[in-house]
């Protein structure tokens, strides 16, 4: 069969087991629609935050860019990673153990401050908004691949997807699907790697065939790096001394970034217990270790093969897969010296070709001439990974305008009928933005997701933490500290973004810092100011302080209450 119809095939099946499993466990109360009644499995709730942390970022841009950074793109593994592991052992037994639904309800309740859940309210829809903006090209990318459409045409079909099973089923649905979502995207990622490590290095470990030699004896790394040198680009395997500032920092805010998201804290509270809480975090590592051990492979191989398919051939030549890319207008060829050549070249005043980097894992089987289904498979699990998250993303935004806004300030006595309207119009409004945000994006969808991160990051990290950890911290340090931390991280991107219209240049960074890793400037910036102003003014509430040593305090210990 044709790609097409393998691909019509397989993503309608796997979109019927979505809309099934959304149907039969969608939310018939409040609680189901928030935390999914409590009664999430650990290993079932690890597999839906793997899906759910998973997005776009980590299914299509992650290897893309590390397949165009070389190098330099560890810094997104690293800091996705390492955020995972600080999430799971420093907060989510904590915040689970608090015993509150959202984000917003946990600062609102240990700082005892109506104001401060106001705040931490706007900065989770503001958060969750910009994340669901890269999931939306995400979207867009994979279904004008997956269509033959232009990328405008397949974000606009992806809005109408996202929407119905977002607004059906709540967390309850949206946990199993994620499950589901997660058994597709993981197969999806990993059988392609397998099939191009057997056919480039003869290994079927895509982790070990990264470091092995080709049929000539040359190491793959090595090829790749003589590859990059001859068209102008820096080795792959090299990082100039400027970048470390950035892979510091972009690493840090992804980091601390992951640890504060709201989509993501908000999962360990759909387990029974606090330590179903653990097990699952457990679980949801191993499930993201599947994934982003193999992405560096991928990224190397797509690299190879796409230098070797592309590179001073002759455009008249070019496979199918390159004029389906190019219909989807994420890919572009600019014959300069019309000598119907391609010339891929580090000097842009010479390259002949534009690539969005966000194709290269579902353009990677087909530059490998691998079997149709196999190119059916990727396609399906990029819109399993981009979908999963972007209803988690949407659901934080329903519950904060539902939930924190409506409930806890606007309407007070607002029915749980009226609630649950007023969370799916709020659902309806976000990804109808997001996907019209998600057209003209402000960079790549891992380069929108790490603004996300950097934004969560400077907003929430310091307020978490210090929740948690300090129980000197007061109302007061909390509130100035996530106002000054996201205020300044806005406008820094705002400011050196040319793509949201900023007039700075990135001559001008701060120290260098990029804007995906300002977020971690900003961190340290809410952290020093909440401190200092806790200092300065009056302590919590002795009632406050005593919260935070019984949620510190492991259960068996003593004071300690298991929720």
């Amino acid at each position: 069969m044709e790609v097409q119809t393998w691909t019509l095939l397989i993503v309608g099946i796997t979109f019927l087991l979505y809309i099934i499993v959304a149907i039969w466990a969608r939310a018939g109360s409040t609680k189901e629609f928030y935390v999914a009644g409590g009664g999430v499995s650990p290993l079932a709730n690890g597999m839906a935050t793997a899906a759910d942390w998973m997005s776009a970022a980590s299914y299509l841009s992650m290897a893309g860019l590390i397949s165009f950074m070389g190098y330099g793109g560890s810094q997104y593994l690293m800091g996705w990673t390492g955020g995972y592991v600080l999430l799971a052992l420093m907060l989510a037994p904590y915040l689970r153990k608090f015993g509150k639904f959202t984000v917003p309800d946990f600062i609102g309740e240990r700082y005892y401050s109506s104001q401060a859940r106001l705040v931490a309210l706007i900065c989770a829809i503001f958060v969750s908004f910009t994340y669901v903006v890269g999931q939306m090209k995400g979207v867009g990318v994979a279904f004008a691949r997956f269509l033959e459409v232009p990328f405008t045409t397949g974000i606009l079909i992806g809005i109408g997807i996202v929407f119905f099973y977002a607004v059906l089923g709540g967390m309850k649905g949206i946990t199993y699907t994620q499950v589901a979502q997660y058994c597709v995207l993981i197969f999806a990622f990993t059988v392609p790697a397998i099939f191009i490590s057997l056919q480039m290095v003869g290994n079927p470990i895509p982790q070990i065939g990264m470091g092995g030699t080709l049929e000539n004896g040359t190491y793959l790394l090595e090829k790749l790096d003589q590859l990059h040198t001859d068209l102008g680009f820096a080795a792959y395997t090299s990082m100039g001394m400027n970048d470390r500032v950035n892979l510091f920092f972009i690493t840090a805010a992804l980091m601390f970034g992951t640890a504060g998201l709201p989509h993501v804290i908000v999962r360990f509270f759909t387990v029974p217990k606090v330590r179903d809480a653990r097990k699952s975090a457990g679980y949801a590592l191993l499930f993201i270790a599947l994934l982003y051990t193999t992405a560096p492979a991928v990224a190397a191989f797509a690299r190879t093969n796409l230098i070797q398919t592309v590179s001073d051939k002759e455009y008249a030549e070019m496979p199918a897969w390159f004029t389906k890319w190019e219909t989807a207008e994420l890919l572009k060829f600019e014959d300069k010296n019309g000598d119907g050549r391609i010339q891929y070249l580090a000097d842009a005043s010479k390259n002949e070709l534009v690539i969005d980097r966000d194709i290269m894992v579902l353009a990677n089987p087909e530059i490998a001439n691998l079997p149709s289904w196999v190119i059916a498979l990727v396609v399906a699990g990029g819109l399993a990974a981009a979908l999963s998250t972007a209803a988690g993303l949407l659901l934080v935004i329903a519950t904060s305008v539902s939930h924190d806004l409506l409930k806890n300030y606007l309407k007070p006595n607002i029915s749980e009928r009226g609630e649950l309207i007023a969370a799916r119009i709020a659902i309806a409004v976000a990804v109808i933005g997001a996907g019209l945000a998600g057209m003209n994006p402000p960079g790549f969808v891992a380069e929108v997701v790490a603004l996300a991160f950097g934004l969560a990051a400077s907003s929430f990290f310091p307020a978490i933490i210090l929740g948690i950890f300090d129980k000197r911290m007061n109302k007061e340090g909390a509130i100035t500290g996530m106002i000054v931390g996201i205020l300044f991280t806005t406008f820094y991107i705002i400011y050196f973004k040319p793509q949201l219209g900023g007039p700075g240049l990135p001559e001008n960074y701060w120290f260098g810092i990029k804007p995906e890793g300002i977020g971690t400037l900003g961190m340290f910036l809410n952290l020093i100011v909440a401190l200092v102003v806790s200092r300065m003014t009056a302590p919590p509430p002795e009632k406050v302080q005593q919260i935070v040593e019984d949620i510190r305090i492991p259960r068996g210990a003593g004071g300690a209450v298991d929720h």
